[in-house]
């Protein structure tokens, strides 16, 4: 794994929001498969949350390898490229959060094998996020392996709950909890850049 002497290294605490902040989209989409189910299983819930906790968890190493291929050639301002990547994903997030979602019960409703096609599609889909932080990763101190699995472990809980709670949540959670992973990542993009600076 490369490193860099001017890189920042990130704590287990900063790790633990950003495996949050990656895991809020694919929240927001399970609440959605949840609210099409009349009594959702705890079964099918888990499932649904490994099924997303995996790709969530693949997603970072694949950017991470990308990003690592020409980390050697951008060391001096490694930090901006984090910064712009985790700022822009989180402006992209919140700006996400206020669309409306009009397709995505028909994408993501009744077991069929057209709906788990659509449903694994949602979940690669939620996962081009994460892959973009394992690019921003590339140019920092960090155990990929470690921040993949956390980011795995949390998408698949809280996609877990979201298929269970979806019924209740699905009018005032969703894109709420997108927005506050937008501003998490935002928070931890700038505070990459300012660390960086002052050091």
């Amino acid at each position: 794994m490369p490193t860099f002497c001017g890189a920042q290294k990130l704590n287990i605490i900063t790790l633990s929001v950003l495996s949050l902040a990656m895991s809020t989209d694919a929240f927001a989409a399970s609440i959605t498969k949840g609210s099409t189910l009349k009594n959702p299983r705890v079964l099918s819930a888990i499932k649904l949350g490994l099924l997303f906790g995996c790709i969530e968890a693949i997603a970072p190493i694949v950017g991470w390898l990308i990003g690592s291929a020409g980390a050697d050639y951008v060391e001096a301002f490694d930090h901006w490229i984090a910064f712009v990547l985790l700022v822009g994903l989180g402006i992209h997030m919140l700006l996400e959060s206020r669309k409306e979602d009009d397709d995505d019960e028909e994408e993501l409703a009744p077991n069929t094998k057209r709906s788990f096609i659509a449903t694994l599609l949602t979940a690669v889909g939620t996962s081009i996020d994460a892959m973009t932080v394992g690019i921003s990763l590339a140019f920092m101190k960090v155990n990929i392996y470690l921040a993949a699995a956390m980011i795995g472990l949390a998408t698949t809980i809280m996609v877990t709950i979201g298929a269970l709670l979806g019924n209740v949540m699905s009018g005032w959670v969703g894109k709420k909890a997108e927005a506050i992973g937008g501003v998490a990542l935002i928070f931890i993009g700038c505070g990459i850049l300012y660390s960086h600076t002052v050091t």
